[in-house]
């Protein structure tokens, strides 16, 4: 079994507008945008990243905003729900804020003891605050949010499968422990990890597979502190007979793929070196920051890329 997993790194989504994404993220959910660089794979697209003050491991959410990119269509094989973590007794404070933001699908529930408020990404994308009681992460107030009400970073995600089992066996394999079951969905948990350390299994034998587009999730990241304990899971993990990608230098963090069972592509990131190696932690998210092989569009890129705010 793999020991070196502490809990969710970031979680990457897919949007279809850069500035309406970058205006939710930070005007309605208050979270910093703690990088603005461009995707490796396809530099005239952003990739923006939002979280707390430093873009700690476990709090960022991060974007590829393709222009008139489809809207994805839910289904199995994907994360369905991103959820964060914010102080006991705030949800009536969310919820007034998200209806003066005209944030879509506001609902609320309960579930494994927590009240949860449920809310509408721009894209349709599927996400949720839940209350915890006793996060004493750091949090980003730079934003129009009180510290006593911010969000401290992800709780958890959901997967939605067709059948857990593999998947479920999987992340056993990675340290998650079964915590609960509620309404059908098994909620596993890493002993030991960092506060975003929940994965929630949704079981969906009817449902079709979704497709990937604005809203989507392309990824979700799991947590290790350094680039000997990710060699170490990625051996672990090609001895079992996962297929994993080299290890590929993100600026940011070290990372490897591979793709679930389930269809999910999960990625396991390094904490280090993280988002202030190339700017001043109180200016991050500022500059357009630019990988290396791309250096040399600068002029280009900051004629095309859209604005963020203005």
């Amino acid at each position: 079994m793999i020991d070196q997993i502490k809990g969710l790194h970031h979680v990457t989504s897919m949007a279809s507008n850069a500035r309406e994404n970058n205006a939710f993220f930070t005007d309605a959910l208050g979270l910093r945008r703690v990088k603005k660089t461009v995707n490796f794979d396809a530099p005239d697209v952003y990739h923006l990243y939002y979280g707390d003050e430093l873009g700690m491991p476990g709090s960022v959410m991060t974007y590829f905003p393709f222009p008139n990119i489809a809207k994805g269509r839910p289904g199995t094989g994907e994360v369905g729900t991103t959820v964060f973590s914010v102080p006991k007794g705030t949800l009536p404070f969310w919820r007034e804020r998200l209806v003066a933001h005209k944030v879509d699908g506001l609902k609320e529930d309960e579930a494994f003891g927590a009240k949860r408020l449920h809310f509408a990404g721009p894209d349709g994308d599927g996400f949720a605050l839940v209350e915890v009681e006793d996060d004493a992460r750091a949090v980003w107030t730079g934003n129009g949010v009180g510290a006593d009400e911010a969000i401290r970073g992800f709780h958890s995600v959901s997967l939605r499968l067709r059948d857990e089992g593999a998947t479920r066996e999987l992340l056993g394999f990675m340290g998650y422990q079964p915590v609960d079951t509620h309404d059908g969905v098994t909620r596993l948990a890493v002993p030991g990890g960092n506060e975003a350390g929940v994965i929630d299994l949704e079981t969906l034998p009817n449902i079709a597979h979704g497709r990937q587009g604005a809203g989507s999730v392309h990824h979700v990241a799991f947590a290790v502190e350094n680039r000997e304990a990710q060699l170490a899971v990625r051996k672990a993990l090609m001895d079992t007979g996962y297929q994993v990608t080299p290890v590929i230098d993100r600026d940011y963090f070290w990372a490897i793929y591979f793709r679930t069972p389930g269809g999910v592509l999960f990625e396991i990131a390094t904490n280090e070196p993280g988002f202030a190696r190339d700017e001043d932690p109180a200016h991050l998210g500022e500059a357009l920051k630019l990988p290396q092989q791309h250096k040399h569009l600068r002029p280009i890129l900051e004629q095309h890329l859209e604005k963020l705010e203005g």
